[in-house]
Protein backbone atom coordinates (compact mmCIF):
# COMPACT_ATOMS: atom_id res chain seq x y z
CA UNK A 1 0.00 0.00 0.00
CA UNK A 2 2.80 2.60 0.77
CA UNK A 3 2.38 4.96 3.16
CA UNK A 4 -0.62 4.59 5.15
CA UNK A 5 -1.44 8.43 5.73
CA UNK A 6 -1.26 8.39 1.92
CA UNK A 7 -3.59 5.55 0.97
CA UNK A 8 -6.43 7.41 0.19
CA UNK A 9 -5.43 10.70 -1.31
CA UNK A 10 -5.96 9.44 -4.85
CA UNK A 11 -9.46 9.18 -3.88
CA UNK A 12 -10.07 11.99 -2.25
CA UNK A 13 -8.43 14.10 -4.99
CA UNK A 14 -11.47 12.54 -7.49
CA UNK A 15 -13.95 14.04 -5.89
CA UNK A 16 -15.79 11.58 -5.22
CA UNK A 17 -17.50 9.85 -1.78
CA UNK A 18 -15.29 6.98 -0.52
CA UNK A 19 -16.36 4.32 1.49
CA UNK A 20 -14.42 1.75 2.97
CA UNK A 21 -14.34 -1.28 5.30
CA UNK A 22 -12.06 -1.89 7.78
CA UNK A 23 -11.55 -6.16 9.33
CA UNK A 24 -10.44 -4.75 12.47
CA UNK A 25 -12.11 -3.50 15.16
CA UNK A 26 -13.10 0.49 15.45
CA UNK A 27 -14.09 0.64 18.91
CA UNK A 28 -13.30 -0.59 22.60
CA UNK A 29 -15.36 -2.05 24.89
CA UNK A 30 -17.37 -0.26 27.34
CA UNK A 31 -15.71 -1.56 30.47
CA UNK A 32 -12.31 -0.13 29.49
CA UNK A 33 -14.27 3.08 28.37
CA UNK A 34 -15.96 3.70 31.76
CA UNK A 35 -14.80 6.89 33.03
CA UNK A 36 -12.73 8.18 30.52
CA UNK A 37 -12.32 12.32 29.59
CA UNK A 38 -12.73 11.79 26.10
CA UNK A 39 -16.42 11.69 25.16
CA UNK A 40 -16.27 8.91 22.53
CA UNK A 41 -13.63 6.27 20.77
CA UNK A 42 -13.24 8.78 17.64
CA UNK A 43 -12.13 11.75 20.11
CA UNK A 44 -9.91 8.69 22.08
CA UNK A 45 -8.46 7.53 18.57
CA UNK A 46 -7.46 10.73 17.69
CA UNK A 47 -5.40 11.68 20.84
CA UNK A 48 -3.40 7.75 21.10
CA UNK A 49 -1.45 10.04 18.20
CA UNK A 50 0.21 11.67 21.15
CA UNK A 51 0.63 8.48 23.15
CA UNK A 52 2.95 5.70 21.24
CA UNK A 53 3.38 3.57 24.37
CA UNK A 54 -0.01 2.48 24.65
CA UNK A 55 0.33 0.42 21.45
CA UNK A 56 3.16 -1.48 23.24
CA UNK A 57 2.41 -5.35 23.61
CA UNK A 58 3.00 -7.02 27.61
CA UNK A 59 5.29 -9.31 28.40
CA UNK A 60 3.70 -10.25 31.15
CA UNK A 61 0.13 -8.98 33.49
CA UNK A 62 2.57 -6.82 35.65
CA UNK A 63 2.62 -4.08 33.09
CA UNK A 64 -1.00 -4.39 31.52
CA UNK A 65 -2.61 -1.07 32.52
CA UNK A 66 -5.69 0.96 30.60
CA UNK A 67 -2.52 2.89 29.22
CA UNK A 68 -1.23 0.24 27.54
CA UNK A 69 -3.51 -2.39 27.25
CA UNK A 70 -2.63 -4.69 24.74
CA UNK A 71 -1.36 -8.68 25.89
CA UNK A 72 0.18 -11.01 25.64
CA UNK A 73 3.63 -10.56 23.20
CA UNK A 74 3.70 -14.51 23.63
CA UNK A 75 1.92 -17.42 24.96
CA UNK A 76 2.51 -18.08 28.63
CA UNK A 77 1.72 -21.43 30.71
CA UNK A 78 -1.72 -20.53 32.41
CA UNK A 79 -2.13 -17.25 30.68
CA UNK A 80 -6.04 -16.44 30.72
CA UNK A 81 -8.46 -13.87 29.46
CA UNK A 82 -9.92 -13.24 32.69
CA UNK A 83 -6.58 -12.74 34.27
CA UNK A 84 -6.12 -10.15 31.02
CA UNK A 85 -9.42 -8.26 32.24
CA UNK A 86 -8.55 -8.52 36.15
CA UNK A 87 -5.39 -6.62 35.16
CA UNK A 88 -7.08 -3.64 33.56
CA UNK A 89 -9.69 -3.81 36.12
CA UNK A 90 -12.81 -6.01 35.01
CA UNK A 91 -14.58 -8.08 36.98
CA UNK A 92 -15.25 -10.59 34.31
CA UNK A 93 -13.40 -11.86 31.43
CA UNK A 94 -16.33 -10.56 29.12
CA UNK A 95 -15.34 -6.76 30.21
CA UNK A 96 -12.77 -7.64 27.27
CA UNK A 97 -15.38 -7.80 24.75
CA UNK A 98 -17.28 -5.44 22.52
CA UNK A 99 -21.36 -6.25 22.60
CA UNK A 100 -20.45 -6.68 18.59
CA UNK A 101 -17.92 -9.31 19.86
CA UNK A 102 -20.06 -11.64 21.56
CA UNK A 103 -21.52 -14.78 19.98
CA UNK A 104 -24.85 -14.56 18.41
CA UNK A 105 -27.12 -17.30 16.68
CA UNK A 106 -25.41 -16.64 13.04
CA UNK A 107 -21.87 -16.92 14.32
CA UNK A 108 -19.05 -17.11 17.33
CA UNK A 109 -17.60 -15.03 19.04
CA UNK A 110 -14.99 -12.39 17.45
CA UNK A 111 -11.99 -11.73 19.76
CA UNK A 112 -11.27 -9.26 22.11
CA UNK A 113 -10.07 -5.97 21.19
CA UNK A 114 -6.42 -5.98 23.18
CA UNK A 115 -6.07 -9.80 22.71
CA UNK A 116 -2.88 -9.80 20.74
CA UNK A 117 -2.42 -14.14 20.56
CA UNK A 118 -3.11 -16.61 18.06
CA UNK A 119 -5.14 -17.22 15.35
CA UNK A 120 -8.40 -16.12 16.84
CA UNK A 121 -7.11 -11.99 17.86
CA UNK A 122 -7.68 -8.92 16.10
CA UNK A 123 -5.41 -7.06 18.26
CA UNK A 124 -2.47 -6.43 15.82
CA UNK A 125 -4.63 -5.34 13.36
CA UNK A 126 -6.24 -2.66 15.39
CA UNK A 127 -2.50 -1.78 16.43
CA UNK A 128 -1.43 -1.96 12.82
CA UNK A 129 -4.23 0.39 11.75
CA UNK A 130 -4.30 2.51 14.92
CA UNK A 131 -1.04 3.47 15.40
CA UNK A 132 0.50 3.77 12.06
CA UNK A 133 -2.67 5.38 10.06
CA UNK A 134 -5.86 6.58 11.46
CA UNK A 135 -4.34 8.35 15.22
CA UNK A 136 -2.52 10.82 13.31
CA UNK A 137 -4.60 11.10 9.84
CA UNK A 138 -7.47 11.69 12.63
CA UNK A 139 -4.82 13.79 14.26
CA UNK A 140 -3.94 15.50 11.30
CA UNK A 141 -7.70 16.56 10.46
CA UNK A 142 -7.83 13.73 7.39
CA UNK A 143 -11.78 13.86 6.44
CA UNK A 144 -12.52 10.59 8.32
CA UNK A 145 -15.93 9.89 9.08
CA UNK A 146 -15.96 6.55 11.08
CA UNK A 147 -19.48 4.60 11.08
CA UNK A 148 -21.78 4.62 13.33
CA UNK A 149 -19.68 7.18 15.47
CA UNK A 150 -20.65 9.89 12.60
CA UNK A 151 -24.22 8.64 11.99
CA UNK A 152 -25.78 6.09 9.54
CA UNK A 153 -23.61 5.41 6.72
CA UNK A 154 -25.35 6.43 3.56
CA UNK A 155 -24.99 10.14 5.42
CA UNK A 156 -21.62 10.07 5.63
CA UNK A 157 -21.05 9.80 1.94
CA UNK A 158 -19.86 13.08 0.62
CA UNK A 159 -16.66 14.31 -2.15
CA UNK A 160 -14.16 15.09 -0.34
CA UNK A 161 -14.61 12.61 2.88
CA UNK A 162 -14.15 8.78 3.42
CA UNK A 163 -16.42 6.99 5.47
CA UNK A 164 -15.29 4.00 7.53
CA UNK A 165 -16.61 1.07 8.31
CA UNK A 166 -15.66 -2.16 10.59
CA UNK A 167 -16.28 -5.19 8.57
CA UNK A 168 -16.28 -8.73 9.94
CA UNK A 169 -15.63 -11.60 6.91
CA UNK A 170 -17.22 -14.12 9.25
CA UNK A 171 -20.77 -11.88 9.68
CA UNK A 172 -20.45 -11.26 5.56
CA UNK A 173 -20.66 -15.21 4.67
CA UNK A 174 -23.92 -14.64 6.09
CA UNK A 175 -25.22 -11.78 5.01
CA UNK A 176 -24.12 -13.22 1.74
CA UNK A 177 -26.13 -16.17 1.97
CA UNK A 178 -22.80 -17.93 1.15
CA UNK A 179 -21.05 -21.22 2.93
CA UNK A 180 -17.15 -22.08 2.48
CA UNK A 181 -17.44 -26.08 2.59
CA UNK A 182 -14.54 -26.32 5.16
CA UNK A 183 -12.27 -24.19 6.66
CA UNK A 184 -11.23 -20.62 3.99
CA UNK A 185 -7.61 -21.21 5.58
CA UNK A 186 -7.33 -24.35 3.31
CA UNK A 187 -7.23 -23.81 -0.87
CA UNK A 188 -9.88 -26.63 -2.07
CA UNK A 189 -12.64 -25.21 0.31
CA UNK A 190 -11.94 -21.55 -1.22
CA UNK A 191 -11.90 -23.22 -4.91
CA UNK A 192 -15.26 -24.91 -3.98
CA UNK A 193 -16.79 -21.56 -2.83
CA UNK A 194 -16.14 -20.10 -6.13
CA UNK A 195 -19.03 -20.82 -8.23
CA UNK A 196 -21.11 -19.26 -5.22
CA UNK A 197 -19.33 -16.29 -5.14
CA UNK A 198 -19.37 -15.54 -8.53
CA UNK A 199 -23.52 -15.99 -8.43
CA UNK A 200 -23.28 -13.65 -5.21
CA UNK A 201 -21.27 -10.94 -7.24
CA UNK A 202 -23.56 -10.78 -10.26
CA UNK A 203 -26.40 -10.53 -7.96
CA UNK A 204 -25.08 -7.32 -7.13
CA UNK A 205 -23.71 -6.33 -10.17
CA UNK A 206 -20.25 -6.17 -9.03
CA UNK A 207 -18.04 -7.72 -11.75
CA UNK A 208 -14.75 -8.72 -11.28
CA UNK A 209 -12.07 -7.68 -13.52
CA UNK A 210 -9.93 -10.31 -15.15
CA UNK A 211 -7.30 -10.69 -12.47
CA UNK A 212 -9.85 -11.02 -10.00
CA UNK A 213 -12.17 -13.34 -11.84
CA UNK A 214 -9.03 -15.58 -12.53
CA UNK A 215 -8.24 -15.72 -8.56
CA UNK A 216 -11.36 -16.62 -7.52
CA UNK A 217 -11.27 -19.52 -9.66
CA UNK A 218 -7.95 -20.53 -8.08
CA UNK A 219 -9.27 -20.00 -4.41
CA UNK A 220 -7.33 -16.96 -4.12
CA UNK A 221 -3.70 -18.69 -4.87
CA UNK A 222 -2.04 -21.41 -2.34
CA UNK A 223 -0.27 -19.35 0.07
CA UNK A 224 -1.30 -18.01 3.68
CA UNK A 225 -2.58 -14.74 2.21
CA UNK A 226 -5.37 -16.94 0.17
CA UNK A 227 -7.61 -16.56 3.36
CA UNK A 228 -7.01 -13.09 3.64
CA UNK A 229 -7.60 -12.08 -0.10
CA UNK A 230 -11.25 -14.14 0.46
CA UNK A 231 -11.88 -11.80 3.38
CA UNK A 232 -10.89 -8.82 1.69
CA UNK A 233 -13.60 -9.68 -1.09
CA UNK A 234 -16.22 -10.94 1.34
CA UNK A 235 -15.95 -7.46 3.17
CA UNK A 236 -16.28 -5.09 -0.23
CA UNK A 237 -19.73 -7.34 -1.30
CA UNK A 238 -21.10 -6.85 2.41
CA UNK A 239 -20.59 -2.83 2.04
CA UNK A 240 -21.82 -3.00 -1.86
CA UNK A 241 -24.58 -5.02 -0.14
CA UNK A 242 -25.35 -2.05 2.55
CA UNK A 243 -24.27 0.86 0.09
CA UNK A 244 -26.89 -0.70 -2.39
CA UNK A 245 -29.94 -0.95 0.26
CA UNK A 246 -30.08 -5.06 -0.05
CA UNK A 247 -29.26 -4.59 4.01
CA UNK A 248 -29.78 -2.21 6.66
CA UNK A 249 -26.62 -0.70 8.59
CA UNK A 250 -28.63 -1.09 11.69
CA UNK A 251 -27.26 -0.44 14.89
CA UNK A 252 -28.62 -0.99 18.41
CA UNK A 253 -29.94 1.41 20.23
CA UNK A 254 -27.37 1.77 22.84
CA UNK A 255 -25.44 4.47 24.19
CA UNK A 256 -22.30 2.73 24.53
CA UNK A 257 -22.24 0.87 21.49
CA UNK A 258 -22.58 4.08 19.52
CA UNK A 259 -20.33 5.83 21.46
CA UNK A 260 -17.56 4.08 22.31
CA UNK A 261 -17.78 0.18 21.13
CA UNK A 262 -18.90 0.56 17.44
CA UNK A 263 -20.56 -2.51 15.48
CA UNK A 264 -20.28 -4.51 12.62
CA UNK A 265 -21.64 -3.14 9.34
CA UNK A 266 -24.68 -5.08 8.37
CA UNK A 267 -24.95 -7.49 11.33
CA UNK A 268 -28.60 -7.62 13.18
CA UNK A 269 -28.01 -10.48 15.13
CA UNK A 270 -27.59 -9.20 18.73
CA UNK A 271 -25.28 -11.47 21.20
CA UNK A 272 -26.83 -14.32 22.96
CA UNK A 273 -25.43 -12.66 26.28
CA UNK A 274 -26.66 -9.48 27.79
CA UNK A 275 -23.91 -6.66 27.02
CA UNK A 276 -22.11 -6.42 30.42
CA UNK A 277 -23.62 -4.12 33.34
CA UNK A 278 -21.87 -0.77 34.46
CA UNK A 279 -22.84 1.88 36.91
CA UNK A 280 -23.27 4.84 35.02
CA UNK A 281 -24.01 5.74 31.13
CA UNK A 282 -21.18 6.80 28.63
CA UNK A 283 -20.66 10.97 28.75
CA UNK A 284 -22.59 12.51 26.30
Amino acid sequence: MGDPLALLDPLLKAGVPVCMGLDLPLGVPRAFAQGRAEAGFVEFLRGLAARPGFFAVNDTLDTVCPDRPFYPQRGIKGMTRLAHAQALGFTQARGLNRLCDLATAERPAGAPVFWTLGANQSGKAAIAAWRDWLAPALAAGAPYRLWPFAGPLHGLLAPGAVALAEVYPAEALRHLGLRIPGSKRALAPRQALAPALLDCMARLRATPEPALLAAIRAGFGADAAGEDRLDCVLGVLDMILVLDGHREDRVPPDPWVQGWEGWVLGQHALPLAAPLGLDAAPPV
